[in-house]
């Protein structure tokens, strides 16, 4: 297979200038800036990416890699980068042989290169030269294999032993200190009250103070990404929902958003008008479940409870909806499954003059205590340019004092129609983090309340018959649309061949789809970018210098959501 472009190469691009002659340079469809590059000028390109005024790409977003057995150069390995300043996205691929699938780590441009890199070994087998901890990270130390791969077979089963756990090497090499304490090394999950998931860390004790640590994730890997090239396009959705299942629809309503750009179409008003209601809503979910638990892990009880109850008060309104209230599968390519029941309006309304009694509840017991600040107020504290470095985007980072808010910088589904603030704090610690969520759920009700003010009338999904099916009363009567509601269950939506990535403001920040397409009926390669993924991998770094009971405040703001962090 040849994947196209979703467009004709555009005009030399001014990009030309700063960069060797022989890299190719296009505008994408989807508004990258697209590069070819040889492995051999790759650093050389990303460095100029990075640090020329005219591009400034500080923020690397991910790395992943695409397999095309029947090339010579079987495997593009693709960076998404995109500059904070300027809003630019660039694209930029290098083509490499399976007999040597190697390329040169970005390690030292971009700190977040470290698991995204090593995802990239695991699951295709591309090797990054020079990396400093290049092993296995979603699967284990005793899999076989590269299951991403085209050829990779998937009945292959490879059991873990205790031989192949993961113990660091400087675990391995633990000795007594000079000091006045001996060293003690310590696991902490991967079943633990306060992990909030299947999240295991080994550290390194000197008395209580933490001196060294390592993660261990991929204990809740459940090959979605590997899954979604066997599905039809809106079969994809059940499985989004399972990324970060305390805001749910926003993953679903992403994927359908990097679809829409695929094909060209957009979903009708009515259809964004829901899209942000509902997301907004999870996102008040998700903040809400996140310090409700957080709080609790630092002995604050009561929180909790006021936060479930706006949960459960969102999971009612979710529920009559979409049927569901956990996992949804509401979305659909071009729009949503149905249109949402005729007291909408009103029971939104009610969660409007509902939700705010919660927050400033929890704002006046929280907010001030000299209990929760001394807890909080200096611990886990991260630089703005030490949380651009590791790839931070979200909360964790605009608490950091980064303005970066995908909903601002690139808007969808209407968000530049609304009104609102993007809350920013300067420390970079606990509280900070704190301080961020309580005002961005604030932020959310005012962006509900202006969606749906303004929310129009009209069809809650496109008329296009590739991509919709066909009411069912016509599908009855109508030859013409039984035809087409025949073709789209037996083939499903043809998207036309070429690469995509469209993201959305998750609960935790830039969720991300890098699609490539084939021209079937079912994705050739999907490629989650998740926000936790980028925030976790900073963990270990952030805990060194630490009290033992500082690791669960840390973690806890960093709302970690083992289904995003895994897939």
């Amino acid at each position: 297979m040849t994947v196209s472009s979703l467009q004709a190469p555009a005009p030399p691009h001014p990009l030309s200038d700063l960069l060797p002659q022989e890299v190719g340079v296009r505008q994408a469809a989807d508004g990258h800036t697209e590069l070819a590059v040889d492995r051999g000028q790759l650093i050389e390109v990303l460095r100029t990416l990075k640090e020329s005024p005219a591009t400034s790409c500080d923020l690397l977003l991910d790395v992943c890699a695409v397999d095309y057995p029947e090339r010579a150069a079987r495997f593009d390995v693709v960076y998404h980068l995109t500059s904070l300043g300027t809003g630019q996205r660039f694209r930029v691929k290098v083509a490499v042989g399976e007999d040597d699938p190697v390329v040169p780590t970005a390690y030292g441009l971009w700190r977040a290169a470290d698991w995204f890199e090593r995802e990239a070994f695991d699951m295709m087998g591309i090797r990054f030269e020079g990396h400093p901890n290049l092993r296995r990270i979603l699967t284990h130390e005793a899999f076989q294999g590269h299951p991403l791969r085209k050829d990779y077979d998937p009945g292959q089963r490879w059991m873990l032993t205790g031989d192949e756990t993961m113990v660091p090497s400087w675990v391995k090499d633990a000795h007594e200190d000079d000091g006045e304490f001996e060293t003690a090394v310590l696991n902490l999950g991967p079943q633990h009250p306060a992990t909030h998931g299947t999240l295991r860390t080994v550290v390194r004790l000197d008395g209580e103070v933490i001196t060294k640590a390592e993660c261990e994730i991929g204990y809740l890997h459940r090959c979605f990404e590997k899954m979604s090239e066997t599905h039809g396009w809106n079969q994809v959705i059940p499985y989004t929902d399972r990324l970060n299942y305390c805001s749910s629809h926003i993953n679903g309503a992403g994927f359908a958003l990097a679809v829409e750009r695929m094909l060209g179409i957009e979903a009708p008003p009515r259809a964004q008008a829901i899209h942000v209601i509902l997301s907004e809503l999870s996102r008040i979910m998700d903040h809400g479940v996140c310090l409700g638990a957080y709080l609790v892990d630092v002995g604050a009880l009561t929180n909790f409870w006021y936060f479930y109850q706006v949960r459960e008060e969102i999971y009612g309104l979710i529920e009559a909806c979409a049927g569901g209230r956990l996992t949804l599968s509401y979305s659909r390519i071009g729009g949503l499954a149905h249109d949402v029941p005729a007291d909408f309006a009103d029971r939104v309304r009610f969660l409007l003059g509902y939700i705010p009694k919660f927050i400033d509840d929890v704002d006046k017991l929280v907010t001030a205590n000299r209990i929760f600040r001394d807890r909080t107020e200096g611990v886990g504290a991260i630089s703005a340019e030490e949380a651009v470095a590791w790839g931070w985007t979200g909360p964790c980072l605009r608490a950091s004092g980064v303005p970066y808010d995908v909903r601002k910088a690139h808007p969808y589904h209407g968000y530049d129609q609304y009104t609102f603030e993007v809350p920013v704090a300067s420390t970079g610690d606990c509280y900070a983090r704190y301080l961020v969520r309580i005002e961005e759920m604030r932020q959310s009700l005012r962006i509900i309340e202006q969606a749906l003010a303004t929310l129009p009338s009209g069809p809650f999904i496109t008329d296009n018959h590739h991509v919709a099916l066909p009411p069912k009363q016509k599908v009855f009567t109508e030859m013409e649309a039984l035809i087409w509601h025949f073709k789209l269950i037996y083939e499903g939506i043809k998207v036309p061949p070429g690469d995509a990535y469209a993201c959305v403001e998750g609960g935790n920040g830039e969720l991300g789809y890098y699609i490539v397409a084939d021209g079937s009926g079912r994705p050739y390669r999907v490629k989650v970018r998740p926000p936790c993924f980028a925030i976790f991998q900073a963990f270990p770094h952030m805990l060194e210098g630490h009290l033992v009971p500082d690791f669960i405040a840390i973690q806890s703001s960093l709302n970690i959501i083992a289904g995003e962090l895994d897939r």
